[in-house]
């Protein structure tokens, strides 16, 4: 099976009644009800739904909006689409669907979440920054900036300092303290709480059972192995995608290796690679378990046979890739370990077991006065939307408790 996502929505369709004619009426439920969340979550300013005035100025806004919003609350895609579709290769579809953002097949994926992820992307369409993803983060730090804020660099925390179950500072591994009213952690809930024996920000005699249990709710979905290539120019025709996506077998989607992604972004910016030059990132999901306890010479090893893997998917798309690379770099589970300080390398928690929807994530505030989680373990959970979101709601949060925010719904 080869099906190509178009921005085009009714294109999309259309290509999915061709390949799969008898299951024409489901796939319009499906996408449909998909496109429904999304119209509920678009005519809604969407904050902090931890702050009961703000929800009480959205309901009052859009009633029918936010409850039905609240009736996909307990749902995930997967019930929806079992409902509608019984082909069970249209089903590993929509899990791949879900899995290349989520890293879960569609059962466990909240259906508010693939409502907004598989209709935005045809509605506002997926849109790039010039001269690359960092140019969000450096867009970020100058406008901190230019309103008066401090980024540290090479400043790692070790602790977050807690007194009378008040969060209250913060102190840097080189023995700094630095204080302030709000404390705001984006690493993880394992990182930030050290759960599952990982050392932890927050002191032991101060972590709520609540995180421990969440702890037990969630486990950390796989991290990956990346390559990025610097190859030739004249190997990708300039009307190929810019992303691929390849499965094997159904059955090892889940599995180390299952799947295997290809991001063509020269395609998009060709500024951001040398003239007559294209870059190629490539991953596939690993544990890291697969990487521990080994010797130099075994983890080298294992990073050539993982990259010769990914060169061999890649060659099934763009042949002969192994006599146009110039550049290579290759990342493992403990690059992202070390380089973004994320538990396992992890993506992200993913459930146990199949739980109802958005229901059981956490949301920003915590235990422990003045400190507040944002990222992926927060509500409403993984993916590039949910974790901007995330951000999003416990800025609110936060300009509510230090009343600073605008008494007026944003447009």
């Amino acid at each position: 099976m080869n099906i190509s996502v178009d921005k085009n929505y009714t294109e999309f369709i259309k290509k999915l009644h061709k390949k799969f004619p008898h299951e024409k009426e489901g796939i319009n439920k499906f996408y449909g009800s998909c496109k429904k969340v999304f119209n509920c979550l678009d005519s809604m300013p969407l904050l902090s739904i931890e702050d009961p005035s703000y929800l009480f100025k959205v309901f009052l806004k859009a009633p029918k909006s936010c409850l039905g919003l609240a009736r996909w609350l307990p749902i995930n895609a997967g019930d929806v689409a079992r409902k509608f579709i019984k082909d069970p290769e249209l089903l590993k579809f929509i899990d791949i669907e879900c899995f290349c953002w989520s890293v879960m097949p569609a059962i466990k994926t909240p259906m508010i979440n693939a409502g907004m992820v598989f209709t935005d992307r045809h509605v506002g369409g997926i849109n790039y920054p010039k001269g690359g993803v960092g140019q969000i983060a450096e867009k970020l730090v100058k406008g901190l900036e230019t309103l008066g804020s401090n980024i540290r660099y090479r400043a790692n925390v070790k602790e977050i300092l807690i007194k009378n179950n008040n969060a209250i500072g913060v102190k840097l591994k080189n023995g700094e303290e630095l204080f302030a009213k709000t404390i705001i952690s984006n690493s993880t809930r394992w990182d930030t709480f050290g759960l599952n024996n990982n050392e932890g920000l927050v002191k032991r005699e101060f972590v709520h059972k609540k995180e421990k249990k969440w702890s037990k709710t969630y486990k950390a979905s796989p991290s990956f192995v990346s390559i990025h290539l610097g190859v030739g120019k004249n190997i990708i025709n300039p009307d190929f995608n810019c992303h691929h996506i390849i499965v094997d077998k159904w059955e090892e989607l889940e599995n180390e290796k299952g799947v295997i992604f290809i991001s063509i972004p020269t395609l998009l910016d060709k500024n951001l690679a040398p003239p007559d030059k294209h870059i190629i990132h490539a991953f596939t999901p690993s544990s890291i378990n697969e990487w521990e306890n080994l010797s130099k010479r075994e983890y080298l090893s294992k990073k050539e046979d993982y990259f010769e893997f990914l060169i061999n998917k890649i060659s099934t798309i763009l042949p002969n890739i192994q006599d146009y690379i110039e550049h290579k770099e290759i990342g493992t589970p403990k690059t992202h370990k070390r380089f973004l300080n994320r538990f396992e390398g992890s993506y992200g928690p993913i459930p146990n077991k199949k739980l109802l929807g958005l229901l059981p994530m956490p949301f920003n505030t915590t235990n422990i006065n003045n400190l507040y989680c944002v990222g992926d373990s927060c509500f409403p959970g993984q993916g590039l939307n949910a974790v901007a979101f995330s951000g999003y709601a416990c800025a609110h949060k936060v300009g509510s408790k230090l009343k600073i925010n605008s008494a007026h719904l944003p447009e």
